[in-house]
């Protein structure tokens, strides 16, 4: 028989084996082409489910098979997944790696092929044999990608004409399966590259979008760092705003810290740069509407949306068509006004960027209008502490013309003659006159100026007047008042307040010795420099330690009766206000102030 089998080729006529090359070469020539599909597919396409299905059906045609499917490995589970089936129903499979005949090529990479696939150990009917398709002959061949890992596995069942599958069709599904492996491992790239390109768009465009926002927050807190006007500050919120957004017209509505008012801000691009006013009620107007809910309004068409305000549309200077209004959130969380655009530029209505931008800008706003706000309400604070400190000075200083007012107006009641109620008459005209200093000093005050008339003074007159005023002062209070001219020339400083902060001085010794009296001396001399020093000394108890370091802050006193704890600080301010200083030496046995006063050559 083996002889026979040898010899028939040899008994083929001609004839038959030239149908037989023919056939061969048919055969050839469709593998040649459906190799040539693929490649070009390949190169053509990147949809992996079209090119895999290309791939399978030349596979099955070529191989002779009446099923074929193509399981892909699924890294993350460990198991094969059927992506791709050909002849009869379509169904997913899944399959444990090593489970049936495919799960076995996964595992171990190699192919396999069987004649009677139900005989073999490793055939499983659950997946390897489909309900209505009993599986006879079966070739699998492993997916390798370029690194030799196996990504799937391609599997024919059932020969054709009833044999099984030879080494030409194990060669053939190999080859394509290597095709099928390159389309699949290019797909994952591609579609890796693709991904990791759209996570760079994303990234970049939202790094250019945290740009714009630092860009327009550091815009808005300079222009807004230099406002010193209410005006000033809501134009520089509402020209970033608006630039920023793209709209036509802007406000700001607050409310008024003292008043309670709601005062909206407006400026628009009929008139740049211009801020209109109007009071508005609660609620009134798409932005009153905000502030009032304290919810984000967006209208798209404002024109007839029942919120709007024709008032208010007036003082925008057109008739708005969009708007797009926030809340202003105070200290306390509640809404303490509200920011509104009009009339978005272009073709485009409102959108969420421009929400997120005007939170953003409403956000830096309601800080920079509360920062405005507390600083204002500082201001006034402190406007009015320095005026009631001023006037707290000027009450304490008017006790000494007050009561040597009184002194004079007693003597001239009792005085016999015409000349001595003259004399008394003249007294008082100069405490008046000292008085009426004290007011202009105040009034100076108020409107910020500030002056000193140093002129050309006569020591021996000025402190003989002044220890006189001093001595009806103490009259009757055990005290002793000594002069001590040690120079009875010429000085030159504003005499009125020296007076004034030697009269300080006097009355805190006074009040330092109390009722058990004591002697009080005022020294005058020069320095070597020329400056004038101007001593007062007391016999008293001396200065408390605790309040020693403070002595000249406002409002610092030792706990006397009436005191206000300025007349000090008085002293101090007058010696400043020459170039000079004034020091103390306290002791338990009395106390010295010294108040030094630089030569002055000419009159300020």
């Amino acid at each position: 028989m083996d002889a026979g089998a040898k010899i028939e080729p040899a008994r083929r006529t001609p004839r038959e084996r030239i149908a037989e090359l023919e056939i061969e070469l048919a055969r050839e020539r469709a593998i040649s082409e459906a190799l040539r599909d693929v490649g070009v597919a390949l190169g053509s396409t990147l949809d992996l489910d079209q090119l895999l299905e290309l791939i399978l059906g030349k596979t099955s045609v070529l191989l002779g098979a009446e099923r074929a499917t193509l399981y892909l490995v699924d890294e993350a589970r460990g198991e094969l997944v059927s992506r791709i089936v050909t002849g009869g129903a379509v169904r997913s499979v899944r399959l444990e790696i090593g489970q049936g005949i495919a799960g076995y090529v996964a595992r171990t990479g190699k192919s396999v092929r069987l004649r009677d696939a139900r005989r073999d150990r490793r055939f499983d009917a659950d997946s390897d044999q489909v309900p209505g398709f009993p599986t006879r002959s079966l070739l699998a061949a492993p997916l390798k990608n370029h690194l030799g890992r196996c990504i799937g596995v391609v599997q024919l069942l059932n020969k054709q004409g009833g044999g099984g599958f030879d080494d030409d069709d194990e060669t053939l599904l190999s080859a394509f399966a290597t095709q099928a492996a390159v389309s699949i491992d290019n797909s994952r790239l591609f579609l890796s590259v693709i991904q990791k390109n759209m996570q760079l768009l994303e990234t970049k465009e939202l790094l250019e979008a945290r740009v714009r926002d630092l860009k327009l927050l550091f815009e808005l807190e300079s222009a807004t760092a230099r406002a010193t006007t209410m005006d000033g500050l809501v134009r520089a919120v509402l020209v970033e705003a608006t630039a920023a957004c793209g709209a036509r017209a802007g406000a700001v509505l607050v409310s008024e810290e003292e008043t309670g008012d709601l005062v909206a801000h407006f400026i628009g691009d009929d008139a740049p740069g211009v801020v209109r006013h109007a009071s508005l009620k609660t609620g009134e107007g798409l932005i009153g509407w905000a502030m009032a809910r304290g919810e984000i309004v967006r209208s798209d068409d404002a024109t007839d949306d029942p919120r709007s305000s024709s008032r208010a549309d007036e003082l925008i200077g057109f008739r708005p068509t969009s708007a797009l209004a926030i809340p202003l959130e105070g200290e306390d969380g509640a809404p303490m006004g509200a920011i509104a655009l009009y009339d978005k530029r272009g073709d485009g209505g409102w959108n969420s960027e421009d929400e997120a931008l005007l939170n953003l800008v409403g956000a830096n706003a309601a800080t920079a209008i509360r920062l405005f706000l507390a600083r204002a309400a500082h201001e006034r604070e402190q406007r009015m502490s320095t005026i009631g400190g001023l006037l707290s000075g000027v009450v304490h200083d008017l006790k000494t013309p007050m009561t040597v007012i009184q002194g004079y107006v007693e003597m001239m009641a009792s005085a016999r003659s015409v000349a001595e109620r003259r004399a008394c008459a003249g007294r008082v005209a100069e405490q008046l006159a000292f008085m009426s200093a004290m007011q202009r000093e105040v009034l100076e005050f108020a409107r910020g100026e500030r002056t000193l008339l140093v002129r050309k003074v006569y020591l021996a007159r000025f402190f003989a007047d002044l220890v006189e005023q001093v001595r009806r002062e103490v009259d009757g209070r055990g005290v002793e008042v000594v002069l001590t001219l040690h120079d009875t020339g010429t000085a030159r400083f504003d005499e009125r307040k020296i007076a004034r902060a030697v009269h300080n001085l006097a009355r805190n010794a006074i009040e330092a010795m109390g009722e058990r009296g004591g002697t009080l001396t005022l020294d005058v001399s020069r320095a070597a420099d020329g400056a004038l020093v101007v001593c007062v000394e007391d016999t008293g108890p001396g200065i408390p330690k605790e309040i020693e370091r403070r002595l000249f802050r406002s409002f610092v006193t030792a706990g006397k009766a009436g005191g206000t704890g300025l007349g000090l600080a008085i002293v101090k301010k007058i010696a400043e206000e020459h170039g000079g200083h004034v020091e103390v030496r306290s002791s338990p046995h009395g106390t010295r102030f010294t108040l030094l006063l630089p030569k002055s050559e000419a009159p300020r």
